[in-house]
């Protein structure tokens, strides 16, 4: 029976991901097409993003602008290591551990950027010291409806930076862990058994992600409120797009993939072929997330209604003070 099963089986549905020369001589005229047109997206979100790198570092203060162009490169960057795994198929592994590991810092980045909205660490704990914050939020405790509100002081802002924080720093020393496993045919993403190390290594960093996403979603859901006319909301929307498109949709297809949902076509493996759908729809994606960002990021930001505000009072109190030492 085995005999049988194995003979109907495509021998390249067992082998490895094709070499480059090999995806592009097996091209028809439809596949080049959509080779090059997604090489092309891909070209013009990084072009995309070099140009509004241009007009954030001439236009806005440090340390804002370094903060806003590390998270308006997760779609650019996404998209044109995408675009090198689609072409270059046995360096996916590479290409995506690059991605998900300058999404880690897109995380932490996000926080930052919330913060520096008002002025600053320094600044936001003289904003919002004592005032209680909720932390039933997602990812982790939307459904803890009885956590109590916490008052925000310095030690939970540090707590709540390094929570994000850590993400940044274990998944990159993850990734080059399993870079280097990968390499010596240590790490396997099809390797299930319990003494795999892919099995013990991805649930790691999945329950590292979770914890890094609550911190910041307890400062957007405590915060965004005063932050509407910087537009934090679609923002906040486009990081999170981000989040389940490279993590969760990738994840999804890969499971398919595994599980022989997604058919072997020649050259590619059931993994492979999984692998070059989910290149394909990250640079469209992405491409589509690069145009919305530019909108939203590239304009000159004004200050926050309070602040306006209270400069405004502050002007009408010095003309006061003005007028009455004229008269004496």
């Amino acid at each position: 029976m085995e005999e049988s099963l194995n003979a109907t089986i495509d021998p390249a549905c067992l082998q490895e991901p094709p070499l480059a020369i090999d995806v592009i001589k097996q091209l028809d005229v439809f596949d080049f097409c959509l080779y090059s047109m997604l090489t092309f997206m891909s070209c013009i979100s990084l072009l995309l993003y070099l140009e509004l790198c241009i007009f954030i570092y001439k236009k806005l203060p440090y340390p804002k602008k370094t903060t806003i162009v590390w998270i308006n490169g997760a779609a650019p960057v996404i998209a044109t290591m995408s675009c090198f795994g689609m072409w270059i198929p046995r360096a996916v592994m590479i290409t995506d551990m690059t991605s998900n590991c300058y999404f880690a810092v897109v995380v932490y980045k996000v926080l930052v950027l919330i913060i520096e909205e008002f002025g600053g660490s320094s600044d936001f704990l003289k904003r919002f010291s004592g005032e209680t914050f909720r932390i039933n939020v997602g990812p982790c405790c939307c459904c803890c409806v009885c956590l109590p509100r916490v008052p925000m002081s310095r030690r939970l802002l540090f707590w709540l930076k390094l929570g994000a924080l850590q993400y940044a720093i274990l998944k990159t020393v993850l990734s080059v862990l399993a870079i280097v496993l990968w390499t010596n045919g240590n790490f396997d993403l099809s390797d299930l058994e319990i003494t795999g190390t892919a099995i013990w290594i991805n649930p790691f960093i999945g329950v590292l992600t979770i914890i890094s996403l609550w911190p910041v979603a307890i400062i957007f859901m405590n915060t965004n409120s005063f932050l509407r006319s910087i537009k934090i909301v679609p923002k906040y929307a486009m990081y999170q797009l981000v989040l389940v498109l490279s993590q969760l949709q990738t994840s999804i297809i890969n499971i398919l993939a595994l599980d022989g949902t997604i058919a072997c076509a020649p050259p590619f493996s059931s993994q492979a072929r999984g692998s070059m759908l989910s290149q394909q729809m990250m640079i469209m994606e992405m491409f589509i997330i690069t145009l919305v960002n530019r909108c939203l990021y590239r304009r000159i930001y004004d200050k926050l209604p309070s602040e306006a505000h209270d400069n405004d009072q502050n002007a009408k109190v010095a003309v006061q003070a003005a007028l009455v030492e004229h008269d004496v």
